[in-house]
C-alpha cells in the first residue's frame, strides 16, 4: 500500500484537496471532464477499471498514471504510454525571479492559454483546468507567450505545472522565472513544490534540477481513449 501521500499522486488529490471536483467513488475518481482527463485508482484490479470505464463518455479520454501500468482492455484504445518522473522540492529557499513582469491570469485569457498549450503541448490542459489553482503568464503585446500554474494539490504537496513558453520566444528564460513565482508563492503558503515530468524529458529534468527539485518516484502513464 501507499505510504507516502504522493505514491498515487492524482488518487490522493482526488480524495482531499481536490475531492470536491472529483467525480466517482471508493473505487475510481477522476476530475470533470472540461478540467482535466487525469482519473486515478487505489488499485489496479477489474473493478477499479470497470468503475473507471463508468465515469467515462465514449469519446473522452483518460490520462492514469500509477506505479505499474495500469492495462485498459477494450473499450478502451490506449494513445500513448510513457514513464512519468516525478520530482519534489523540499528546499525551503526561495528562487530569484527574474526581472520580468507577469499577470495573474483568470478565465478571460482561457482561449489564449489554450493557444499556447497547442503549440507548446505542456501536458493536458482543457477549458477549466484553470480552476485548479493559481496561473500567471508573461504576454508580449497581446500574444500570450509564457505561463505557469498549479494543478494537483495533496496535502501541503502543490504541484507545478502548464509550464511553457511559446517556441518563437523559447530560450529566453520566461518559463523558469515564472516557475520560480510559481513555486516562491507556495513556499510562502507553507507548501511543498512537486512536479510531473516525462522521463524521456532530459533537459526539462536538469532544468528543475537546477531549481531544486529532486527526483522522488517513476510512473507509468497510460493516456487512452474510450471508443464504446
Amino acid at each position: 500500500m501507499p505510504s507516502h501521500p504522493l505514491d498515487n499522486p492524482i488518487w490522493r488529490s482526488l480524495t482531499t484537496r481536490h475531492a470536491h471536483l472529483a467525480q466517482g467513488g471508493p473505487l475510481a475518481r477522476r476530475y470533470p471532464a472540461e478540467i482535466s482527463p487525469l482519473s486515478g485508482v487505489p488499485a489496479a484490479g477489474p473493478a477499479n477499471v470497470a468503475a473507471l470505464t463508468a465515469l467515462v463518455a465514449v469519446g473522452d479520454e483518460v490520462g492514469v498514471f500509477e506505479p505499474e501500468p495500469l492495462a485498459l482492455p477494450p473499450p478502451w484504445v490506449v494513445l500513448r504510454e510513457a514513464r512519468i518522473t516525478q520530482m519534489v522540492r523540499e528546499d525551503r529557499t526561495p528562487l530569484p525571479e527574474g526581472a520580468i513582469e507577469p499577470a495573474v491570469l483568470g478565465s478571460a485569457d482561457v482561449p489564449d492559454m489554450l493557444a499556447l498549450v497547442e503549440l507548446a503541448q505542456p501536458g493536458p490542459f482543457r477549458v477549466r483546468t484553470i480552476e485548479l489553482g493559481r496561473f500567471i503568464g508573461l504576454r508580449q503585446g497581446s500574444r500570450l507567450v509564457a505561463m505557469a500554474g498549479e494543478r494537483m494539490w495533496i496535502d501541503a504537496y502543490r504541484e507545478v505545472s502548464a509550464v511553457c513558453a511559446h517556441p518563437d520566444v523559447r530560450g529566453r528564460g520566461h518559463a523558469r522565472a515564472l516557475t520560480a513565482r510559481v513555486v516562491n508563492r507556495m513556499l510562502a503558503a507553507s507548501e511543498t513544490p512537486f512536479l510531473h515530468v516525462l522521463s524521456s524529458n532530459a533537459g526539462a529534468i536538469e532544468l528543475y534540477r537546477a531549481l531544486g527539485f529532486e527526483l522522488r518516484a517513476e510512473f507509468f502513464l497510460v493516456h487512452a481513449k474510450r471508443t464504446a
